[in-house]
Formats: structure tokens, sequence, C-alpha cells
């Protein structure tokens, strides 16, 4: 008998510029909130309350409907040790699993080896937004990054021979035969990627039909293109986009902004779920959500400015709903510089995502072996 059960799919969502936890899942029941947040603060009969202690910001009301029900995993104080409150290094420490050197190769990047390492499928990862998440960056693994999915495919509008035709003098044109050695080859097979890539990508929003109405912003979009790919089944399995560039540093106007951010992504989650389960799309998709780092405890009066011990969402019908680990002290004496510490090294979300979802050794994509967790 075959099987019809399909391969699991991981989408990530990057909030880019460090999203303030502490006003993102609210310790509302603890005095030091309010003592270390005069101005940048959400009142207690905003908060969407979880328990006694901690609850939602209100702008994330479409993501706490998912939570109650059963849908949303709260991974609390993720972080990594010895943090740095630089966006490129914090991000790059995120993407490459390197805290201690700069690294060349993407944590997706490798998964997508171990899953494809001949690669085969020039779609089993693929971006939506400007340039390629180095997450995503390996040598020799093709990667597709989409700008517009409605408009995207450079060999489209034309027919079969014509099409063939293209490939055929593009492959040429950059043949290493022409006696430019590795470099050409490495350009011919990434350029020859692109362009397959382009020319079945192309076809999803043809392959898509839904009631579902995304909001009028980037965040809801991307979201929207990346469930056009994964309804179309491309046998893609890493789907990746970001937050509009450092959307989440909030160092002033905070309030305003940073509610009108979530109220963005929360709508865009909601939305993309809903997606997802009208198309029968649901039960082999998870959902990453998370930043590079939190921001300090006590703010600037306006705002906050870059800290550590950060918070992460992991949403999809096989998760099981809840908050994990606990909720890193506000006391002066156990902050670091400031600082909520982290109580979830980052690289144990990784591993549980990849283990226990994809399917794969986490060791080696992430660098070592680290506590996971049991929100799958």
């Amino acid at each position: 008998m075959t099987s019809t059960k399909k391969d699991p799919v991981l989408a990530v969502l990057q909030l880019s510029g460090g999203n303030d936890a502490l006003n993102t899942i609210i310790p509302y029941a603890d005095p030091l909130y309010a003592d270390n947040r005069p101005s940048v603060r959400v009142s207690e009969d905003q908060v969407l309350k979880i328990d006694d202690h901690i609850g939602f910001n209100p702008a994330l009301g479409p993501i706490k409907d998912l939570f109650d029900q059963g849908k949303v995993a709260i991974i609390l104080g993720v972080g990594y040790p010895n943090p740095n409150r630089s966006h490129f290094r914090s991000m790059d420490i995120w993407h490459t699993c390197e805290p201690e050197k700069v690294g060349n190769e993407g944590w997706l990047g490798r998964a997508i080896r171990d899953l494809d390492p001949r690669g085969e499928n020039v779609l089993t990862g693929v971006n939506f937004g400007r340039g390629l998440p180095r997450s995503l960056a390996a040598p020799g693994v093709p990667v597709a990054s989409v700008g517009n999915l409605e408009t995207y495919g450079v060999l489209t509008g034309i027919d079969d021979d014509q099409r063939d035709e293209a490939l055929d003098i593009f492959s040429r044109m950059y043949s290493p035969a022409m006696g430019r050695g590795q470099v050409m080859d490495y350009l011919s097979h990434t350029g020859m990627d692109a362009l397959k890539g382009a020319d079945i990508l192309s076809t999803a929003p043809e392959k898509y039909s839904s009631t579902v109405e995304y909001g009028n912003n980037s965040v809801a979009q991307y979201m929207r293109n990346i469930a056009q790919t994964h309804i179309a089944e491309f046998g893609t399995r890493f789907l990746y986009t970001t937050a509009p560039y450092n959307s989440f540093d909030t160092h002033a106007g905070q309030m305003v902004g940073h509610s009108a951010l979530w109220g963005e992504v929360s709508a865009a989650v909601r939305d993309f779920q809903a997606d997802l389960i009208e198309n029968n799309a649901a039960d082999n998709m998870t959902l990453l959500v998370f930043t590079e780092f939190g921001r300090r405890v006590h703010d600037n009066g306006s705002g906050t400015d870059h800290g550590s011990g950060g918070i992460a969402f992991v949403v999809g019908e096989n998760v099981k709903g809840g908050v994990y680990g606990e909720y890193p002290s506000l006391q002066e004496s156990k902050l670091l510089e400031g600082d909520l510490h982290f109580n979830n090294d980052f690289r144990g979300l990784y591993s549980t995502v990849l283990e226990k979802w994809i399917g794969i050794d986490a060791k080696s994509v992430v660098g070592g072996e680290f506590e996971q967790m049991a929100f799958l």
C-alpha cells in the first residue's frame, strides 16, 4: 500500500531588530515589571492573561487564540552564553550556531544538505524577501530567494522549446569548458539552479485557491507566498521570511510601533494557519518565530535598548501548546548587566525542531548536543 504521508516542513519567520520579550509575554503580576517599565509597559487590564503570572500583549490576540487551541508553544528566555548586543553578530550566531567564531555555513543550509546531499531539488529551501539569510547559505546548497512570487520566474510566458533553448544557451555561456575553472563551474550550477527554481516557483500561484484574505503588508504577503509554495507541493522542506529589516529595533516610540508590528505579524500567523487548514496542508507544517535578542529590562523613557533573554514561538497542528521554560528573573541581582538571563539555549530549540519534526540528526547542524524540549 502506498503511503500518502507528506514530508514534514518547517517555516521560519524572523523578527529582525530584537523583539522586546517583556512586552510580548508580559510578567504582569511581578511588581518589578512596572518598576522597570515606568513608561514602556502594558497595563494589567490590557494583558491577555495566560495564568496568574504572565499574559500576551493585546496586539497578539490572534496568536493568543491559536494558543488557546493548543497550537502555540511559547519558549521563554531563549538565548546563548555570553550574549552579544550587536544586531549583526547576534543574528549571525543564530544563523550559523557559532557563538565563538564567525561561521561560514547557515544551520538551515546544513540541514538542506543533509536532506538532499546531491542538490537534486533546487527548491528544498526557499526564502521570501530581499537577499538570502545566512541561515540558508552553505556552499553548494541551492536555495531560491524570491521578492514577489506573483512576478517571479524569468522563463515564464514562453513555450517548452524556447525554455529549453534558453537553458542550453545559459549552460554553454557559463560552461567550465570555456577555461574559467571552478568559479565559472560554480556560477554555472548556481545560475542553472536559480533558473530552474524560478521556473517551477512561478507556477505556485496558479495552483493556489483560498478564501483567506491576508493583510496588506510585507509580512502577510510573504506568509501567503509561503503558504502558496507549501500547498503547491514542490518538495520544499524549509521556507523562510523576515519581518521588515530591523523593524523590531524599538529604541523610541515603542508603545505604538511595537503594537502595530505585532498586530501585523499576529494576524499574518493566524491567516497563514487558517489558509493551510482550508487547503488541507496544515498537518505537515510547523512555524518557528524567533528574534536575535530581547531588550533591556529598564526602559529608556520612550523605548528599550538592546538586551538578551528573548522569546520564541512554535506554531502548528503538531505542536504541544503551552509555556516552556521559566520566565527569567527580573531581580536586579539576577540580571545580566541589566538584561534578562537566557535559560533556554536556542540550539536546543533548533535541535528539537530538526530531530523531532524534520527527522534528521541535529548534532552536526547545530554544532553539538543541546537539551531538547517537549513541544512537538
